[in-house]
């Protein structure tokens, strides 16, 4: 049975404003109607490799995440089932034993830096939408929300930031933006951009 649930897809640089968009749209259309699904849930879980190994991870690079059980859950939910979302922890980069259960709902959001480079995934989403934000500003919020809420050293970020965000953002993530429906300019907050998007989805709501 085919369902009638919408997919929108937010993508953009880490710290661009994605997760903002997305819990405005859950906020402001009503929680029983959407339901927000994380890309990075799906980061791959290495159990055999140390933290020191698991470290040195390139996140930022597609094969960094499992896209194949991500889409296999689309498509399960689509056709009225339920899934359990894997729930990822930054702090010790492994999936929590637990999962969280996603049933049927009308709009599913996702938000993932990665998410337009997967032509499979790409094919599955009603809109997608690019947050378009200019990389210092997304430097500062990524220093300040990842020492605040995932307890790193402003060394560590930067260290990352350098190898492995900002280049896998040129090579993969500013060039995924040809593939999208809508460019939102200056991150999660243009209420503008929030409001036309919001009139798109209340019409799939009717």
């Amino acid at each position: 049975m085919k369902t009638n649930t919408m997919i929108i897809g937010i993508a953009g640089a880490s710290a661009s404003g994605k997760s903002l968009l997305a819990n405005t749209i859950y906020d402001e259309l009503g929680t029983n109607q959407v339901v927000i699904i994380p890309e990075d849930s799906y980061y791959k879980d290495y159990p055999n490799l140390s933290y020191e190994e698991r470290s040195k991870i390139n996140y930022d690079h597609p094969n960094s995440l499992d896209h194949d059980l991500l889409c296999q859950q689309l498509r399960n939910l689509l056709t009225g089932g339920t899934v359990e979302v894997p729930l990822y922890d930054y702090s010790t980069h492994a999936r929590k034993n637990e999962t969280r259960p996603v049933g049927t709902h009308r709009i599913i959001v996702l938000e993932g830096i990665l998410l337009f480079v997967v032509p499979e995934l790409r094919d599955l989403m009603n809109i997608r939408i690019f947050m378009d934000t200019p990389l210092d500003v997304c430097l500062t919020r990524r220093i300040q929300r990842d020492i605040v809420e995932r307890k790193r050293t402003i060394e560590s970020v930067l260290e990352q930031y350098k190898e492995t965000v900002r280049p896998m953002y040129q090579q993969f993530i500013e060039p995924s933006k040809r593939y999208a429906d809508i460019i939102v300019p200056r991150g999660g907050a243009n209420r503008i951009a929030i409001d036309l998007i919001k009139a798109k989805m209340r019409e799939s709501l009717i």
